[in-house]
């Protein structure tokens, strides 16, 4: 088996992005941003197929004074959860990131995403808030 971890287009996430993220929602699967120079999209891709996507982006948060990306649209395909391909995909990241004088990345996690993010060193900041059509949500960073 072969994994490798590559920076893609914003179109090659969509499909991801729309069954994972998603799924039974009105929601578009693009994101303000996706063609951004500044923007990253990691693609994991296990014999060659797509398995696992993230995209880093600038965007300020008032709730840090670090230089900082967010996290938008990470998605791991349902036949692949559980393999640690979304850790893999945030550690290489995070070295590019880090690369670029990044210091902090955060994103609004979903509850159900909690503990995989806390896994990886994220923190909670603030209270529960809810996104229409997605549910719950906590803003979660790391310095990195």
């Amino acid at each position: 088996m072969s994994v490798e971890i590559k920076l893609i287009a914003a179109p090659e996430t969509y499909a991801l992005r729309k069954q994972e993220l998603r799924k039974n929602m009105t929601l578009s699967e693009k994101i303000p941003g996706d063609f951004e120079e500044s923007t990253l999209h990691l693609g994991l891709y296990e014999n060659n197929k797509l398995a696992c996507i993230a995209t880093f982006m600038p965007a300020e948060n008032d709730l840090f004074k670090e230089n900082q990306y967010r996290l938008r649209g990470m998605a791991t395909d349902e036949k692949h959860q559980k393999k640690g391909y979304g850790k893999a995909v945030l550690l290489k990241a995070e070295e590019i990131l880090k690369e670029k004088g990044i210091d902090l990345i955060w994103c609004n996690a979903r509850v159900v995403a909690l503990d995989f993010y806390k896994k990886l060193g994220y923190e909670i900041i603030g209270g529960e808030f809810d996104i229409p059509q997605i549910g719950g949500h906590y803003v979660m960073f790391k310095n990195i």
